[in-house]
């Protein structure tokens, strides 16, 4: 049944290499779990299979706080008894804990209903060329290395100015894994990944009180992070700057949201456009693809397959290809994020999105966030959201914030204890700039974005 065409399996994606140097052992533990899967009756089935491995290290005041090792595997499989469907997973790799993990998806299918858009991704959409995306890039410090690169962290935030009188602690992570799906149409993708971090989070202090904040670097190889002193240089300088704040009348204001949190827009544009949300009829963008959401500089698109980048996929979690396409092309609804089920309730096709989005940018216009902040000249910028305030189905969008009060193109003294708020479809079609500030540590790749007329609630 599993007719796994390893030839599938090409660049960073192949059987050889990766965290452990082979990942052959979990392609025979998946071409297992199909093949039983077959002699059990399934129609068709599915089955994903990860592996990885890491360690992290935290310091907090000068002191070790933890040392983690982690080692982690996974088997999840799903039958299809026609269009009945069950789902199991496990840990154990053993053959008698793959065939109980294979008889109990059996099972939940045999006592589920019919569903007539349950099913594997149609087979040609299914990814024939699976490129080297340059993912896998192997870190592994000693302890007391990356003990030494979190204390230099540590000590210049703490060391940045005498007004930073705690730590939260800094910390230096590291993981390795593979993954691979395949399912009974012969698909079989493997990909090995890497991810590092540092980070760090102090407090500071004045007469008026304390503030927090903190910075992270995160990428695929740890050659590209931040130096440990500039996340430490950085993260001290956002608290520092939050010391003193005030509270803001309530008042209508262009607001921007500080590229570290503007990606939270573009999440509630795909929850929007979600499949799930589609066909329940629960989103304000019902029935909107072709019209106007936002204002016509908008341009909003998948880049899946960047080199390196933290979203890139070469499948989904279906085995679909992924592709570069525009979900938003002057400020016009081009399509949805549907995985194959909702492609079908919506009779419609799958965009290859199962799993989510795949490094989702909103187009930068030529202006740093100094320069955004000019343009603006007076309103609020907001550096920290609270909350989760946004209703799907109606728009209506209202979080608590902070962040720092702008006139004459300047920031003046920070805000807190505020709450911004309006209404999704109508805060889309003010955009009025996107900062070339892009952060990229994410799946979803934004700079500043400067919102008109929002409502601004204080004291």
């Amino acid at each position: 049944m599993s007719n796994i065409d390893s030839q599938t399996l090409s660049g960073d994606n192949a059987l050889t290499g990766g965290p452990d140097g082979n990942a052959a052992p979990l392609l025979r533990v998946v071409e297992a779990a199909l093949d039983d899967a077959k002699r059990r009756g399934a129609t068709t089935a599915e089955a994903a299979v990860s592996r990885g491995q890491g360690m992290s290290v935290s310091v907090r005041m000068g002191d070790v706080e933890t040392v983690e090792h982690n080692r982690d595997k996974s088997l999840g499989i799903s039958v299809y008894l026609g269009h009945r469907t069950g789902s199991a997973s496990t840990s154990d790799f053993s053959e008698a804990a793959v065939r109980d993990t294979v008889r109990a998806a059996c099972t939940i299918a045999k006592n589920t209903v019919e569903d007539p858009y349950n099913g594997l991704a149609d087979a040609e959409r299914l990814a024939t060329n699976i490129p080297d995306l340059d993912l896998y890039h192997p870190w592994d410090p000693s302890i007391d290395t990356a003990v030494e690169l979190a204390t230099r962290t540590e000590d210049a935030a703490r060391g940045a100015d005498p007004r930073i009188t705690n730590s939260e602690g800094a910390s230096v992570s590291s993981h390795a894994g593979t993954h691979i799906y395949a399912n009974s149409l012969g698909f079989c993708g493997a990909v090995h990944s890497t991810n590092h971090s540092i980070s760090c989070a102090v407090v500071a202090s004045s007469q008026a009180g304390m503030q927090r904040d903190y910075w992270y670097s995160t990428a695929r190889d740890a050659a590209e992070l931040e130096t440990p002193e500039q996340v430490g240089e950085i993260s001290a300088q956002r608290a520092l700057r939050r010391l003193d704040a005030r509270q803001l009348s309530t008042r209508q204001a262009s607001v921007i949201y500080e590229a570290p949190v503007a990606g939270s827009l573009l999440s509630h544009l795909v929850g929007a456009v979600r499949g799930s949300n589609l066909y329940r009829k629960a989103t304000f963008l019902l029935d909107h693809i072709g019209k106007p959401i936002f204002a016509d500089r908008v341009r909003i698109h998948e880049q899946p397959h960047l080199l390196k980048a933290s979203g890139s996929a070469a499948f989904d979690g279906e085995g679909v290809a992924t592709q570069a396409r525009d979900l938003v092309s002057a400020g016009v609804l081009q399509g949805y994020v549907l995985d194959s089920y909702s492609a079908r309730k919506l009779g419609l096709a799958t965009t290859g999105n199962a799993g989510g989005v795949h490094n989702l940018t909103i187009e930068s216009g030529p202006l740093d966030l100094p320069g955004l902040l000019q343009h603006m000249g007076e309103g609020l910028l907001v550096t920290e959201l609270i909350g989760f305030g946004v209703n799907t189905l109606t728009g209506d969008y209202s979080r608590g914030a902070a962040g720092f009060w702008v006139e004459n193109g300047e920031i003046q003294y920070p805000v807190e204890e505020i709450t911004v708020a309006g209404n999704l479809k109508q805060m889309f079609r003010n955009i009025a700039a996107v900062g070339a500030d892009q952060d990229r540590r994410g799946n979803i790749r934004s700079g500043s974005i400067l919102i008109e007329d929002m409502t601004v609630a204080g004291a």
